[in-house]
């Protein structure tokens, strides 16, 4: 590819789509090769001879361990090209999910999703942020939108399909599937994405320092309350359903269609929303699931108020990913893969917490009790974001805006490691 982008820190002047594409394939990968096993488990546990629990590693060490992976490995990248590490990233996955088909045991299933847990961390931290070396900062908050839409199309499309092949042809299959895909993301990558230098290497110090920065600590602060909260109810959603409304699996999977269609289009009008308004759109999306929550054990025992409340639900939800990602881009916009690296951690953190939280609220409290926890933690979260504008004049951000980010040559100013 003859052209190149702008070095880091610089805002591209034409607009690469095609590459914002590749990156949104990449999106939709690694969230299908995360969630796939979910519909698989049974059929895995069964052909292994390994316990529930055993296969359950599955789906959640890839979260625990992109945890811990994505500040290290952003780190790890140094000045590399992004374009290149991208591609090692998702080449990672396709070995990972190889290694995932042909598993004789449960030890290499296990040591395959682990391998998957460092690509999901290592590229989520990346791609997060890649939209503004992408294009113009006018076509930003939809290109963000274009990327982290991949993660509710991979919810909609990508995780029943894998459900359908491993159902058709086997489990393995549906891995080596998983695998293919990978290597065509891969190679779309290679061909599509620009040379994304770095200009500077970003110290493993740089990432714990941003900790210091109030606008940090509130979007992280955020992101732990509202992930863990959507999920501790949504993992139990199936039984909440059941007791709430009687209802069976065939409207509990009519639910979640339209959960994951309103969560696509919740996705794709967050992202220009939150170009223009942050710390607003991010205050509606809490405050909307805090109600959703809270209000499905009422409104909820009717069926059409649990479709109506299921679709605003998704709605709110689609757009926590990319106003989350935003807000963090807003807070540190001089070093955003380490903003991105610490949003990754919290989030997968996050996810693994409201499962873990949601399981222990079921057994003691019952299914109804993991409503109440989860609209709790989401009113929280928007309680941190109210609070969080209110002595700077409804500003959560102590430094100006993207838009008036820029320096004497008119440019935004270079990512500095030494902040």
């Amino acid at each position: 590819m003859s052209t190149s982008a702008s070095p880091a820190g610089d805002r591209p002047s034409r607009a690469y789509w095609p590459a914002v594409v590749a990156v949104s394939l990449g999106t939709f990968s690694v969230v299908t090769t995360e969630m796939s096993p979910v519909g698989l488990l049974t059929s895995v546990g069964s052909d292994l001879k390994i316990s529930a629990g055993v296969a359950g590693l599955a789906v959640t060490l890839p979260g625990i361990v992109a945890a811990l992976a994505a500040p290290v490995l952003t780190v790890a990248a140094g000045r590399a090209d992004r374009r290149l590490v991208l591609c090692a990233l998702m080449a990672l996955l396709t070995v990972a999910n190889l290694l995932s088909a042909l598993a004789p045991g449960a030890p290499t299933l296990i040591a395959s999703r682990a391998l998957v847990g460092l690509g999901i961390g290592g590229f989520w931290s990346i791609a997060a942020g890649l939209a503004v070396r992408l294009v113009p900062e006018r076509s930003t908050g939809a290109a963000t939108s274009m990327i982290f839409g991949g993660v509710s199309i991979a919810s909609v499309l990508g995780v029943p399909a894998g459900t359908l092949v491993g159902e058709l042809a086997g489990w393995r299959a549906a891995f080596a599937a998983l695998a293919f895909l990978c290597a065509a993301v891969t190679a779309a990558l290679a061909l599509l994405l620009p040379p994304l230098t770095a200009t500077r290497a970003i110290r493993f110090g740089q990432v714990p320092r941003l900790l210091r920065d109030r606008g940090v600590r509130t979007g992280l602060t955020v992101t732990l309350l509202l992930v863990t909260g959507h999920f501790a109810a949504f993992t139990y959603l199936g039984p909440v359903v059941g007791q709430v409304s009687g209802a069976g699996a065939g409207l509990l999977s009519a639910l979640l269609l339209v959960y994951g269609v309103a969560g696509v289009a919740g996705n794709f009008a967050a992202g220009p929303a939150a170009a223009r308004n942050v710390r607003g759109t991010v205050l509606l999306i809490a405050g909307t699931l805090a109600a959703v929550v809270l209000l499905l054990p009422g409104p909820g025992a009717v069926r059409a108020g649990m479709i109506v409340l299921l679709a605003v639900w998704g709605l709110a939800y689609g757009g926590v990913s990319v106003s989350l990602q935003t807000w963090m881009l807003r807070a540190v916009p001089q070093a955003p893969e380490a903003g991105a690296a610490l949003f990754v951690s919290s989030f997968n953190a996050a996810i693994s917490l409201g499962a873990l939280l949601g399981g222990v609220t079921v057994d003691s409290l019952g299914a109804s009790g993991v409503t109440w926890a989860g609209g709790t933690l989401a009113a929280l979260a928007a309680a941190a974001v109210w609070l969080s504008g209110r002595d700077r004049g409804g500003d959560a951000f102590p430094g100006p805006s993207p838009r008036t980010l820029s320096g004497p040559d008119g440019k935004p100013p270079a990512i500095d490691s030494r902040r």
